[in-house]
């Protein structure tokens, strides 16, 4: 991650996530911003959140606001400061006491088939509207990327790498109001699926509509694109279906 003293360059990461926010209720949708990048797992545990001039002139707040938020996420035992040279916010492990119990917990309140139903609304539209407007070379560089990294990611980093992966292609396809919209099911999604086991035989599935739909986004086609979306988020909700219903 950068360093105070480094190069500001955004981490691409969370460029799907992190926006300014606006006036009036800088500090809450600061908070809800940060919060979404903790929760869908981009920053993961143990790892260090942006330099705080970095974050702060992604949300287009003071520094002042942000320290009030990191405040906040340190109080609810999410992240921790440390001092020195290699010093900064680290997002803190997620504790597994209470296992699945507690995560059923959780969602208990969650409307599944809501959320699940405006997942495949999104995905499916942002699918076809990447292959439809046709990707550059560059956003077709950052999609096979993406792609990419899920292919070679370990169990225990698949679900975040796959999560970036799914929010690059809503990012690309030229709606901000869409990734934010993304980006806020996603996370819910991410909470259910904390409830599931990581299925190897199923994520070898979706590693193979994976590649189908970068491919049919890249070649243009919207149709298949929209269509294999649809199946993708139809294998996901069956599986959620069958363990939390």
């Amino acid at each position: 991650m950068s360093r105070d003293e480094g190069p500001n360059v955004p981490d691409e990461r969370l460029t799907a996530v992190l926006r300014p926010v606006r006036a009036g209720n800088g500090f809450e949708e600061a908070l809800e911003q940060i919060l979404q990048v903790v929760r869908l797992g981009l920053v993961p545990g143990g790892e260090r959140l942006p330099a705080e001039r970095e974050l702060a002139e992604q949300l287009g707040i003071s520094r002042v606001t942000l320290r009030e938020v990191l405040r906040v996420l340190q109080d609810q035992g999410l992240v921790e400061s440390r001092r020195g040279r290699y010093g900064g916010t680290f997002v803190l492990a997620r504790a597994d006491a209470g296992g699945e119990d507690e995560l059923r917990r959780r969602v208990a309140a969650v409307d599944i088939e809501d959320v699940l139903r405006f997942r495949e609304v999104l995905e499916v539209g942002a699918a076809g509207l990447c292959a439809a407007h046709r990707l550059d070379a560059e956003r077709g560089a950052r999609l096979r990327e993406a792609l990419r990294r899920t292919h070679e990611a370990p169990l225990g980093d698949y679900r975040r790498l796959d999560t970036l992966l799914h929010l690059t292609l809503a990012e690309l396809c030229g709606s901000p109001s869409l990734t934010a919209q993304y980006a806020a099911v996603r996370a819910q999604v991410n909470e259910l699926l904390d409830c599931i086991p990581l299925l190897v035989r199923n994520l070898e599935h979706s590693q193979r509509q994976h590649t189908a739909l970068v491919e049919a986004v890249l070649d243009g086609d919207a149709d298949g694109a929209r269509n294999i979306a649809r199946e993708h988020c139809a294998g996901t909700a069956a599986l959620l279906r069958g363990f939390l219903a």
